[in-house]
């Protein structure tokens, strides 16, 4: 599947989260939507990550913003690090890539000479009407989380007046 661009549909999907709801994206359509992929939970950059997105969530609702977090682990595993690190956010589990890969987030990955095929770290703020407005690549995962705060502020403050 070629990669999103801004102003495309976003793709649709129903995942689990880690608190025993279903997130169906379609549903969550007259508000906007903030979706960041990470590659795994309980790493370092993924904590971190994570705690930057928690420690902001009150901001992102004040903004109208449905947060949610998506990795390829399982729910249980969301379960024990949201637990560990007191996480806010829901954390959707997406083990068979029924997001990640519509989303054009599965891709050859080089470390150290490997390759492997891996979860390319992206933030996704979904408009209230299902369109994709606004694609971030996570570069530098510290700062991540304001950066896409400002980008949905941004995004709120150019929205059409209900």
């Amino acid at each position: 599947m070629p990669d999103l661009t801004e102003g495309d549909l976003a793709p649709d999907f129903t995942l689990p989260l880690d608190d025993g709801q279903i997130f169906h994206l379609a549903a969550a359509r007259g508000r906007p939507v903030v979706l960041y992929f990470y590659p795994e939970d309980d790493s370092g950059g993924c904590t971190d990550e994570n705690r930057e997105f928690s420690d902001r969530a009150a901001a992102f609702a004040e903004l109208g913003a449905r947060l949610v977090g998506i990795s390829p682990d399982t729910v249980q595993s969301h379960v024990k690090f949201r637990k560990k690190y007191n996480l806010v956010v829901p954390l959707a589990s997406d083990p068979e890539h029924l997001a990640v890969e519509p989303y054009g987030l599965w891709k050859l990955k080089k470390l150290y000479g490997r390759e492997f095929m891996g979860l390319i770290r992206t933030s996704f703020i979904i408009g209230a009407d299902g369109r994709v407005a606004r694609i971030i690549r996570a570069t530098r995962i510290l700062g991540h989380a304001q950066k896409m705060l400002e980008a949905l502020e941004a995004h709120v403050a150019a929205a059409p007046a209900k």
